[in-house]
């Protein structure tokens, strides 16, 4: 019997935009295309990116790309060596080797985000990985069991951060930066998703501040950083004023 030969695998690609701003992390401000792959493990309460993880919902509005389409994609809106991001969902959920090759054979520099619940081998190959393990607001705890995982198949350039809505948020993190000392670390403030003003997101995030700001000094964790979300300041709060 004659065997067929197997068809090229497809990733769910939710889009690609860019090139902007990164909005989080140490990666803050730096220009980066994105690739956001549809799927996820989890269901954060208070995922901002829902059209991007519940494929029941939404996988009829995802493009099913062969490798050679999201090169092509990525190449047509800017040039190596800018920062390719791979975002998701979850894109540990996918096999991701042959493109992270690919984007890095051609010159550009490859992060991956991932909230560190699926530990890939591809990790090895990334320039930066980004665990951002999911703390008890968003409903779904990463175990450290899982990010330890992650980390021993991590790239140098790996880096911590953590979303925190509150004192159990932020005693979550505070463990999971203790488990690894080594690793830059980067408090994220979250933010509700039913801000509507700018004025509201500028007062959540001074409230929020003052707290974190006092219990980070309180535990003497000068080595962590912490964010707003740049993005959200930058474009989504800013609309209509």
């Amino acid at each position: 019997m004659e065997q067929r030969d197997e068809l090229p695998y497809r990733y769910p690609i939710v889009e690609v935009f860019g090139p902007t701003v990164q909005g989080e992390g140490l990666l803050v401000g730096r220009l980066s295309l994105f690739v956001r792959l549809g799927g996820c493990d989890y269901r954060c309460c208070w995922c901002d990116t829902m059209y991007a993880v519940d494929a029941r919902q939404y996988a009829h509005t995802w493009q099913r790309m062969t490798l050679d389409e999201v090169v092509a994609a990525v190449q047509a809106l800017a040039s190596p060596p800018v920062l390719v991001t791979l975002s998701g969902g979850n894109p540990a959920i996918h096999p991701l080797a042959p493109l992270v090759r690919r984007l890095r054979s051609l010159g550009y520099a490859v992060a991956c985000e991932t909230q560190g619940s699926i530990a890939c081998e591809w990790f090895r190959e990334l320039d930066v990985l980004v665990l951002s393990p999911k703390p008890p607001s968003a409903g779904q705890i990463t175990p450290v069991e899982a990010v330890r995982a992650c980390v021993q198949v991590a790239p140098d350039e790996t880096h911590l951060k953590i979303v925190v809505f509150g004192r159990e948020d932020y005693l979550y993190a505070r463990a999971m930066f203790e488990a690894f000392p080594h690793l830059p670390a980067v408090i994220q403030l979250g933010t509700p998703t039913e801000l509507q003003t700018p004025q509201e997101l500028v007062q959540h995030y001074r409230d929020l501040t003052a707290l974190v700001l006092r219990w980070l000094h309180e535990d003497r964790l000068y080595r962590v950083r912490l964010l707003p979300q740049l993005h959200r300041v930058l474009f989504e709060a800013t609309q209509g004023v």
